[in-house]
């Protein structure tokens, strides 16, 4: 069987947005899975000691910008480091991500849609019309997830559960990558992330 790995993401996290490409070309070259696992940082914040950026202390948000420019950099990735729409509520965008997976939908490209459009493109995924246009533009329905989306209460259940879980696994911010019992926080374990799929 195919490794797995749980990604707990968020869809207006810089850390998520800049890792997410990377992942899912380590998942491609070991043949592995990616369990995508949209959660809610509101709920995990609170109970394992997080603080959203606004509230935190003023020499964490000046090294945060640093690791920004130096990722972007090492990168070469697009980044805005100040967007104009963060932070963005990111539900229903989260939900219509949720409604791709039930549909046995391959999630990927919405993810990463929604996460460039905050971060590459200065957009505003909480906009309705900024949600349709991304999955469209990625070869999404979207409006046949938004709707799903906004009637289907299960799919916010689902978006709950997962945080639940993520809690669970002792995720305590975004992006998390678990596989098996282990739990790698961070963009900038992707190195042991590849490292354990290849051990495997």
């Amino acid at each position: 069987m195919p490794q797995r790995i749980d990604y707990y993401l968020c869809l207006v996290s810089p850390w998520t947005y800049i890792g997410d490409a990377r992942l899912t070309e380590i998942a491609q070259q070991h043949d592995a899975v990616i369990n995508y696992k949209p959660m809610n940082l509101g709920r995990v914040f609170p109970e394992t000691g997080g603080l959203p950026l606004g509230k935190r202390a003023p020499a964490r948000k000046a090294y945060r910008m640093q690791e920004l420019i130096r990722w972007r950099d090492h990168l070469n990735l697009p980044i805005t480091l100040e967007p104009a729409f963060f932070p963005a509520n990111e539900w229903p965008a989260a939900g219509m991500v949720i409604a791709a997976i039930r549909q046995g939908l391959n999630c990927g490209p919405l993810v990463n849609g929604f996460l460039t459009a905050v971060w590459a493109e200065e957009r505003n995924i909480a906009d309705r019309d900024t949600m349709l246009a991304v999955a469209n533009e990625r070869g999404f329905d979207g409006p046949a997830l938004l709707e799903m989306a906004e009637s289907d209460a299960s799919i916010k259940d689902t978006w709950d559960q997962n945080s639940d879980e993520a809690l669970a696994a002792g995720v305590f911010g975004a992006p998390a990558y678990v596989i098996g019992e282990n739990l790698y926080w961070g963009q900038d374990r992707l190195e042991f992330v590849g490292r354990e799929l290849a051990s495997a």
